[in-house]
């Protein structure tokens, strides 16, 4: 299929990070972080970092347009989240230390991958709350610590409001539709589908129509951002050659 968009493929690549060796701590109005190693003298190029998160899983978080506002998942009891649910925060103006972010997704099922949309009003993410209420089963942990990440067929990725009010489901293909991201030009989502019995990622508009696949290989193809001009994407793979490794991945 031809396309204008130009693809480079960049390999996964893991990260062992140290414990750290003091307590985490808020100041209170500013959520900024005090006695915590956040960062590493390797890190040469990172500076002026504040903590935002200090319970939970937290994930995945996207700025707005106009870099007032964090979208995220998170699974966090305290916020009434026992399985990933999507929240957003306004920078510089809450402390998610001491009062809950506000929720944008249903409560229901699990949630990943959120992303604003142009003019900041409203989001996409996927959900599997369509299938059920429940959070989806997770997956056991690898005796070889390999990271698993589950693809639940019944994923699929939804528009809502800043009042969690879903407006629009973007996708209704059988199989895995998630991991969405906004073209800085504000025409084009990128977001990896099962749909081709493969995970390969495809494009569309913000409507959900004219959906292109642009990767054919075994392998999955996710975790996909499109440069500033909009014309080029960067993305995780892995390409699967031999009889083992494509038993392993399949």
């Amino acid at each position: 299929m031809k396309t204008t968009l130009s693809v480079f493929i960049v390999l996964t690549m893991w990260l062992t990070a140290c414990k750290n060796k003091t307590k985490n701590q808020s100041d209170g109005d500013t959520g900024a972080t005090k006695l915590s190693q956040i960062s590493y003298p390797e890190e040469t190029h990172l500076k002026n970092i504040r903590q935002l998160t200090w319970k939970g899983d937290n994930a995945e978080a996207y700025w707005s347009f106009n870099d007032s506002m964090l979208v995220f998942q998170a699974t966090n009891k305290d916020w009434n989240a026992t399985c990933d649910q999507i929240f957003y925060t306004k920078r510089g103006k809450s402390n998610m230390g001491e009062v809950p972010p506000k929720m944008l997704s249903t409560g229901k099922g699990r949630t990943t991958c959120s992303y604003f949309l142009p003019g900041d009003t409203t989001i996409l993410y996927a959900s599997t709350h369509l299938v059920s209420d429940d959070c989806p089963p997770v997956p056991p942990k690898r005796e070889d610590g390999k990271y698993v990440w589950p693809v639940y067929e019944s994923f699929d990725i939804f528009v809502a409001d800043l009042n969690g009010n879903i407006l629009k489901q973007l996708t209704n293909e059988p199989g895995y539709d998630a991991e969405a991201t906004v073209s800085p030009k504000g025409d084009k989502i990128v977001f990896t589908s099962m749909r081709s019995g493969d995970l390969e990622l495809y494009t569309m508009n913000l409507d959900g129509t004219d959906v292109k696949q642009i990767t054919f290989e075994l392998g999955y193809d996710g975790g996909a951002f499109f440069s500033h001009d909009g014309k080029k994407l960067v993305f995780r793979s892995s390409r699967p050659k031999t009889e083992d490794e494509i038993k392993e991945y399949n």
